[in-house]
């Protein structure tokens, strides 16, 4: 049994030299139909490293001729499906640009904004890729309105933008944990106006009043009532839209305390 299998690693191994070597020939050849004809088929197999390698060969060759078309197209899948996706979102582009008016073109300018999305990093870090991406698919859908694809570049979009919004919440949080109390009242609030449909809404009233307490009492005295005001408009800015919330019964002493403060 131990013999059979060794011999069996054997026979593998020596087919998959047999293949390499085959292929070896194949690149070095001038039989470009040749090249042609298997890039093809090793493309349609899954084989996307070696179809890449033929395909950079093939490309100046059948520069301007019909093939050239269906050799783009392929391209940018090649780095698609090997996970390269800043080389597959640049080719998608550039097929789109230079076939216009082709049928794919639609689809590439989607696979671009598409790689933008999967290249988009978890929110703590940059997210240069998601202002692309977001930017990407809103231009697909001002220029393919109709396209079945619209709705699928509408939930991408939202996943994105949930994305921004936990950055911004947690960078505004970060603030108001550093006790940076102005640059904390200026992110949540900025949150506020970038998002106004925010799943984090109640929280960040509820950090503005204590921030503006906190940024009121540290502040000069010229500067304090108007800060005060503040964090009472806060408050009731919080019970108008959560009359029912709990943060209410926890900031309710630093309404208090405020309207003694004006009212002194």
């Amino acid at each position: 049994m131990i013999r059979k299998g060794i011999f069996f690693l054997l026979m593998i191994g020596l087919v998959g030299l047999s293949s390499c070597s085959k292929y070896q020939k194949l690149l070095k050849s001038s039989d470009n139909d040749l090249k042609y004809e298997k890039a093809v088929e090793y493309y349609n197999s899954g084989d996307y490293y070696r179809a890449l390698q033929l395909f950079d060969q093939l490309l100046p060759f059948y520069k301007g001729t019909d093939k050239a078309e269906e050799l783009n197209y392929f391209y940018p899948y090649c780095y698609f499906e090997q996970h390269d996706y800043i080389m597959a979102a640049y080719y998608f582009k550039r097929y789109a640009n230079n076939y216009p008016n082709n049928k794919k073109a639609e689809e590439c300018v989607y696979m671009s904004a598409y790689c933008k999305y999967l290249k988009s990093p978890k929110y703590s870090l940059d997210q240069t890729n998601t202002y692309e991406a977001i930017n990407e698919l809103q231009l697909f859908i001002n220029m393919y309105p109709d396209s079945y694809r619209v709705k699928d570049c509408n939930n991408i979009i939202d996943k994105l933008r949930e994305k921004l919004e936990n950055k911004a919440y947690h960078a505004a949080l970060l603030y108001y944990k550093m006790e940076h109390y102005k640059s904390a009242i200026l992110s949540f609030e900025n949150l506020l106006k970038d998002f106004p449909d925010t799943q984090y809404k109640e929280e960040i009233l509820f950090y503005i009043i204590n921030a503006y307490y906190e940024y009121a009492k540290n502040s000069v005295a010229e500067m304090q009532e108007e800060r005060y005001s503040v964090t009472i408009e806060s408050y009731e800015n919080l019970r108008f839209s959560f009359p029912e919330s709990d943060y209410l019964k926890q900031t309710e002493k630093i309404y208090i305390n405020s309207l003694e403060v004006i009212s002194n």
